[in-house]
């Protein structure tokens, strides 16, 4: 539901993110949302330019975030913002959960590059936290 409702978001920022999760949750509005799902969505638009950073440090010379997926940088962003801001997901968990995302919503190449970014964050996150 996150990555459906930040791709949602990405690709019209006005709208409603409550009123969006609770029609794909097929919730009414005044029924509570899964705080995770809100953690997730809320914490990525909010850091999305620092999380923009971040992937546009992992790209080729030749590549920009504009020219990547959608899909793909929803995905990165998402497994991203849980590495770094929520303390109960362990990284290869995060990036785990990322690659089951793009079997499902991008093709084998996508992945390939993904898991490439994101094992690169990984091991960034691993030797900062060492040292």
């Amino acid at each position: 539901m996150a990555f459906q409702t930040l791709f949602a978001v990405a690709a019209n920022p006005d709208v409603d993110q409550a009123n969006l999760m609770h029609s794909l949750l097929g919730t009414e509005d005044d029924t509570a949302l899964p705080v995770y799902l809100e953690t997730l969505v809320q914490g990525v638009c909010a850091k999305q330019a620092t999380l923009d950073d971040l992937i546009a440090q992992h790209l080729n010379q030749n590549w920009s975030l504009k020219r990547l997926a959608k899909t793909d940088v929803t995905i990165l962003r998402m497994a991203i913002f849980e590495m770094l801001d929520v303390d109960n997901v362990p990284g290869k968990v995060a990036v785990n959960e990322a690659l089951e995302l793009a079997k499902e919503y991008s093709d084998e190449r996508s992945r390939r590059f993904i898991n490439g970014v994101l094992s690169a964050v990984l091991r960034e996150q691993t030797t900062s936290d060492s040292e």
